[in-house]
């Protein structure tokens, strides 16, 4: 990894649960900021944990200064899927009829809770985020959520534009089929047509960021252990399958060389072990490499030294 990551709008950091991926991405946020960059750091992780780094109140609705030309929100997952189903009830009430929109909205209401709803709604909020806030900003840092939940939300845009391509066709198929049944050749009227061609455009949007290199990022964060590696192994393959294509790793908290300690010596020479096989299984890849720290990252003075230990790993000429 170099300093080609701070020419970038924006930056995603992504890794399995309790490897250091808030810390690190709050840690290049910092870094960034520091070289002049204005910089928004979101959460996407309903396990917030920026409020907590930077001991400073983050809201999910408006956007909190947290450090010189930084800026930070936690997206309420919550929130945000209600939100999502509350747009969704609205464009139903202008397109379904009266006899069946009590139904309609129930079933919208019962789906704020099926599988997929808050990765819909974190879709929308995260696509929001990037086309409206890119004005304002340099750069966008996202810290997301575990794994699994990472690859499901970066891979909606390709499914979103599928599944919507579908309905545009038979949307079209129908209209064109009554226009003919009414003889008037007059295509009628379909705000609901038009509702599915601004999402169309908007997971368009999102898709052409998500691909170009030159725009977007992607930063996985593991330790040298089995089940880190493996996973981030098995996600970068996933989102290569869609042509997300993951160029960036943070190796974190590493032993310093040279314990005496038996114990720590064993753990030494296991910890080089699946740093060589991280050369092995990520040979394209841009390591970056972060110690480990004395104590806990449990307050800002903590943080700041992490992002000391990130600017020195992006520019060794510090």
């Amino acid at each position: 990894m170099d300093n080609a990551l701070l020419n970038r709008q924006v930056v995603f950091f992504a890794g399995k649960g309790g490897v250091g991926k808030s810390t690190s991405a709050a840690a290049f946020a910092l870094y960034a900021a520091d070289q002049d960059r204005r910089v928004l750091l979101v959460s996407t992780d309903p396990a917030h944990n920026l409020a907590d780094l930077f001991h400073t109140p983050i809201g999910g609705e408006g956007i909190t200064r947290v450090a010189p030309n930084l800026d930070a929100v936690e997206v309420d997952v919550h929130r945000e899927t209600h939100r999502y189903l509350d747009g969704v009830k609205e464009n139903i009430r202008r397109t379904v009829r009266s006899t069946m929109l009590d139904e309609a909205l129930r079933q919208i209401d019962l789906a704020a809770h099926s599988p997929g709803a808050a990765e819909a709604a974190l879709f929308d909020r995260m696509v929001s985020l990037i086309l409206e806030e890119s004005q304002a900003y340099d750069l966008l840092v996202f810290d997301t959520a575990p794994t699994g939940h990472t690859v499901r939300l970066l891979t909606l845009p390709e499914l979103m534009g599928t599944w919507v391509d579908g309905l545009l066709k038979r949307r079209h198929k129908r209209n064109r089929d009554y226009s003919h049944w009414l003889g008037d050749g007059e295509v009628p009227d379909d705000p609901l047509y038009d509702v599915l061609s601004r999402r169309r455009q908007r997971a368009a949007a999102m898709r052409d960021i998500l691909l170009d290199d030159q725009t977007t990022a992607f930063v996985f964060v593991l330790v040298p252990e089995y089940l880190p590696i493996t996973e981030t192994r098995n996600a970068i393959r996933e989102l290569a399958d869609w042509n997300i294509h993951v160029r960036h790793l943070v190796v974190n908290k590493l032993l310093p060389e040279g314990v005496t300690d038996p114990f720590f010596r064993e753990r030494l020479a296991r910890e080089h072990r699946w740093l060589a096989r991280i050369d092995e299984y990520f040979p394209d890849l841009h390591p970056l490499r972060l110690p480990l720290l004395p104590g806990d990252v449990d307050s800002r003075e903590a943080l700041d030294q992490v992002a000391r230990e990130m600017a020195r790993a992006l520019d060794p000429g510090r």
